[in-house]
């Protein structure tokens, strides 16, 4: 893939851009806990959440594409065991929201992946379902797939997080639904779309992060019947680069305006970018509009809310590279267990197009000045090539590995040309 610089500023209106990624893979997943048809609409249709409902059909649903992104889905009357390996591609959100789904239900399952995703840990999650009695076998004690789940009801469990994540969160709410009930806590609240999706759908989900208590299922739960909003992950890509052109000017409608996936566009207004807010509804959560103006940016120090902008830390890091002054991220230690180690392959990169950058243990340091063009390896991870090309808008950039972009978000280099841009794939 290869990006020439932006001649003008940007001044547009996205309406389409990128359905939620992490939402679509839950629309499958927990479908499959009705025994009703449920209906999804804009479903993101990338590599990713496209094996997401392979799988589901694997384990006896039935998928029907009404048209672009729109399907129903009718789950079976009791998940089967399948006689096949089910594949997850890239997505680590996957295969760890799965692992709690079939760990507490009848069957053998074995979940595998790209050689990327088998090289990622599972035992944050692995570890916590085995320590409540589920079976799960693998590579490194569980911690790397393939692995096999010989899954069965389980019994209540308590269950203290010591990191806040989404996909933990998740796997251990399913398997208390689907067991005899569990209570839940993490040192701080993480994603919360599971909690709001499922009461949505009727489950018994009470108290907040810090002490959840979670129901057994009494009975199969309500069908879904949804859009899914523009990915605010995928949307800041260009939230970054109208915030690093001065004078332009993007408005981003039907996205998904949750408090703990915006943080990353709340670090960009404290480093000067005018960012507005504007929420139409809020049926399973809040969707809106996001309006974004450039200007000249300055250094800012971000330690907080980590969980809520993890996934935006690369496209963050161009903002601090075209920034004025010093910036920091830190308590990001996550970002290493990425589909790359995304601390030391940013640095790198940003080291290749004349930024001034360091690693931290748990984070990195950049000094903001003028990027120059160059060629970086994505290292097989979508969020690094796109993170980069958004910087190409600024110098130009050649990114080798830029097909792994097509695995979350494959109308990228569309959206691109849209604002502006010249972009040879």
């Amino acid at each position: 893939m290869k990006i020439t610089p932006l001649n003008s500023p940007i001044n547009h209106t996205l309406t389409r851009v990128s359905s939620d990624k992490s939402i679509s893979h839950r629309c499958a997943i927990f479908s499959l806990l009705s025994r009703e048809t449920s209906e999804v609409a804009d479903y993101l249709e990338a590599g990713d959440t496209l094996n997401s409902l392979e799988i589901i059909k694997a384990l006896g649903a039935k998928v029907e594409k009404m048209g672009e992104g729109h399907y129903l889905i009718t789950p079976p009357a009791k998940i089967v065991s399948p006689n096949r390996v089910l594949e997850c591609g890239n997505s680590g959100t996957a295969m760890r929201i799965f692992m709690g789904l079939l760990a507490a239900s009848d069957g053998f399952f074995v979940l595998s992946g790209d050689e990327y995703l088998n090289e990622r840990p599972m035992k944050r999650v692995a570890a916590p379902l085995a320590s409540v009695g589920a079976k799960i076998y693998g590579r490194e004690g569980a911690n790397k797939a393939p692995l096999a789940i010989e899954g069965g009801k389980l019994s209540y469990f308590k269950f203290e997080s010591q990191i806040a994540s989404a996909q933990v969160k998740t796997a251990l709410i399913l398997a208390g639904l689907l067991g005899e009930g569990c209570s839940f806590s993490e040192p701080a609240l993480s994603r919360d779309h599971s909690e709001r999706m499922l009461r949505g759908m009727g489950a018994e989900i009470s108290g907040e992060y810090s002490n959840l208590k979670v129901s057994p299922l009494k009975a199969p739960l309500k069908p879904l019947k949804m859009s899914v909003p523009n990915d605010p992950s995928s949307c800041f890509f260009f939230a970054v680069a109208a915030a690093i052109t001065p004078g332009s000017n993007l408005k981003i409608q039907n996205i998904l305006l949750n408090p703990t996936r915006i943080e990353a566009f709340k670090v960009l207004e404290k480093m000067g970018a005018k960012i507005t807010y504007k929420r139409t509804s809020s049926d399973f959560d809040e969707v809106g509009e996001i309006t974004v103006e450039g200007s000249n940016l300055n250094a800012v120090e971000v330690s907080e809310n980590i969980a809520w902008l993890i996934d935006e830390a690369p496209a963050l890091a161009i903002a601090f590279a075209c920034a004025n002054g010093v910036s920091r991220l830190r308590n990001a230690a996550e970002l290493r267990v990425k589909e790359s180690d995304r601390i030391t392959v940013t640095v790198n990169a940003l080291k290749k197009c004349g930024i001034k950058a360091r690693e931290l243990e748990d984070g990195f340091e950049i000094t903001g000045g003028e990027p120059r063009a160059a060629a970086i390896e994505s290292m097989g991870d979508h969020r690094i090539a796109m993170s980069f090309a958004i910087l190409g808008l600024k110098c130009g950039m050649e990114i080798r590995g830029g097909e792994f972009i097509a695995t979350s978000f494959p109308r990228f280099s569309e959206i691109l040309r849209e604002i502006g841009a010249s972009v040879e794939d």
